[in-house]
């Protein structure tokens, strides 16, 4: 029902920035809220930001606090996740998720996942 494609991600320096974009289709009238996560290798999926598709709260995890933003086009049915002073740390596969019921932070709370993308921050 709702297709999600991902892009943006690549490598960059610490300290850098990059934008991923998330593109939403099919039925996306059904989106209630969207989400970034995140999973390192060997690690679990660990929540990074989380949007209203409608406009509402906005809720990020502790370690991007302050440096990641979410945000969306209505326009192009697009969410995006602005990554700014970038660490090391921040490596991981990048993942945007939609739920149709719920607002949460844990990846039970979303039914569509996009593919992920790949961010790499070099030291």
């Amino acid at each position: 029902q709702v297709q999600l494609v991902e892009s943006g991600g690549g490598l960059v320096q610490a300290g850098g920035s990059l934008r991923l974009s998330c593109a939403a289709s099919g039925r996306t009238v059904s989106i209630y809220a969207m989400a970034w996560f995140r999973q390192a290798p060997g690690k679990e999926r660990e929540f990074v930001a989380r949007g209203s598709w409608s406009g509402g709260t906005t809720y990020y995890g502790d370690p991007v606090k302050g440096r990641f933003t979410i945000s969306r086009d209505n326009g192009k049915n697009t969410m995006y996740l602005q990554m700014n002073s970038l660490k090391p740390e921040d490596t991981a596969v990048y993942y945007c998720a939609a739920s149709t019921t719920s607002w949460g932070t844990r990846t039970s709370n979303y039914v569509y996942w996009g593919q992920g993308t790949q961010v790499t921050v070099s030291s």
